[in-house]
């Protein structure tokens, strides 16, 4: 299975915004686009290269992949589902994205980024709809339930996420006694809180 093993924190600097890719260390005097709030590699480069639309397109798209914790080829797959919905091409792509199972923990509070939500679910954590499910890509549907396996109930990793969550997506609800959580629905573009530009993507495939 394919993953980004790199620094996070660079990937956030080669977009120049937060990603919230390490969670609550990302709201900290601790993180890298703070401290170091410019591109990695060479700090100064005498002939800036100018912003296409090509390039405002591209890094877009990979602001999106970067922020669901996805590879390119798997990000192409999704979009070309998401072309063949009958609703928006960009708001269909964000759908998919935000129905995968790594980012429904996220969202539920049991993880505090996606990227210790997938960890999680890779090492047996999660039941949904009472089986073991154990692949982060996995893709929920309305009405589905996530709970934390019974050997896992004392993870001090999740207890803590927990308290620090504040809200919950209104797709979702959170049960943080039973530590269980079910999809309502799926979220229209409006529930979704990523301030991304889905257009671009459209328009970069479109080419």
């Amino acid at each position: 299975m394919a993953v980004y093993h790199g620094p996070r924190c660079r990937q956030c600097r080669r977009e120049g915004t937060k990603l919230m890719l390490k969670g609550e260390r990302c709201k900290t005097e601790k993180c890298a686009v703070e401290r170091r709030p410019f591109p990695p590699g060479a700090r100064v480069s005498k002939r800036r290269r100018a912003s296409t639309e090509y390039n405002l397109q591209l890094r877009e798209k990979q602001k999106i992949r970067r922020i669901y914790g996805v590879l390119e080829k798997q990000f192409r797959l999704y979009f070309q589902s998401a072309a063949k919905s009958s609703t928006v091409t960009g708001e269909a792509l964000l759908q998919i994205l935000e129905m995968r199972l790594d980012n429904i923990i996220y969202r539920l509070g049991f993880a505090p980024s996606r990227s210790s939500a997938r960890q999680l679910v890779l090492h047996n954590h999660f039941l949904v709809n009472g089986k073991k499910v154990n692949i982060p890509s996995y893709r929920l549907k309305a009405g589905e339930t996530v709970q934390v396996k019974e050997k896992s109930n004392n993870l001090e990793l999740i207890h803590s996420s927990l308290k620090s969550m504040k809200d919950v997506p209104e797709w979702l609800t959170v049960d943080k006694v039973k530590l269980s959580g079910q999809v309502v629905r799926v979220p229209d573009r409006d529930a979704i809180p990523e301030t991304v530009q889905e257009q671009l993507v459209v328009e970069l495939y479109s080419r």
